[in-house]
């Protein structure tokens, strides 16, 4: 199979699991420590997936599909804030565990790429919604922080102020997320990975 027979074939994946994202999307439910604006879902799944067998661009440009794709099936409520914060989490999320696996390729290496990422995407997502999205979401909305937090507090009793809101509710919102992505990934990448080799045939990194 020559090389540019995969590289199309490899796009075309890259598009079919970025739209498959997209539908994980719409799949979204709260979480019951948490605010109703943090949504669980499990659509950075094709994207993981992408980072593992077809290499850490692949599983950054299924993110980008999905964002792209999302915007334009469904637009934005939130004046992009939410896609971008999206968009920063998933890349935290997927590619150091798509670039821990590249050095590791092993099942055990995949587990640690894993739970690193969840810890790293938790641990950034502290920061980038305190320094940066809350901050956004108040200016363009109008809205106090105190009204935000008061929506944290009103589902989760630990909540009374920014701190309380990242560590008690932020924090382990991502913890759950991240942490379900990567155990259904576990659970099923055996499979996924024997069906994307034999379609694939060749040129792409097998997992083991």
């Amino acid at each position: 199979m020559s090389s540019k027979t995969v590289n199309v074939r490899t796009i075309a994946f890259v598009a079919m699991l970025g739209a498959l994202s997209t539908i994980l999307m719409m799949f979204r439910m709260p979480l019951p420590f948490a605010p109703s604006f943090l949504d669980f879902d499990i659509a950075e799944l094709p994207a993981l997936f992408a980072g593992f067998f077809l290499g850490p661009v692949a599983g950054c440009g299924v993110i980008a599909v999905k964002i792209v794709l999302k915007l334009i099936t469904q637009g934005s409520n939130t004046a992009f804030v939410g896609e971008f914060s999206n968009l920063v989490t998933s890349y935290c999320f997927v590619l150091p565990a798509a670039l821990i696996y590249k050095k590791n390729h092993t099942k055990k290496g995949a587990v640690i790429a894993l739970v690193i990422s969840t810890i790293f995407v938790s641990v950034v997502c502290i920061f980038l919604n305190a320094f940066v999205m809350f901050p956004l979401y108040s200016n363009l909305y109008g809205m106090p922080m105190e009204a935000i937090i008061g929506m944290g507090s009103a589902v989760n009793p630990l909540v009374h102020d920014s701190i309380s809101m990242m560590l008690f509710s932020v924090f382990p919102f991502n913890l759950v997320k991240h942490g379900v992505t990567s155990i259904v990934t576990m659970l099923v990448y055996k499979r996924v990975g024997n069906a994307l080799r034999s379609i694939l045939a060749q040129g792409s990194p097998a997992m083991h």
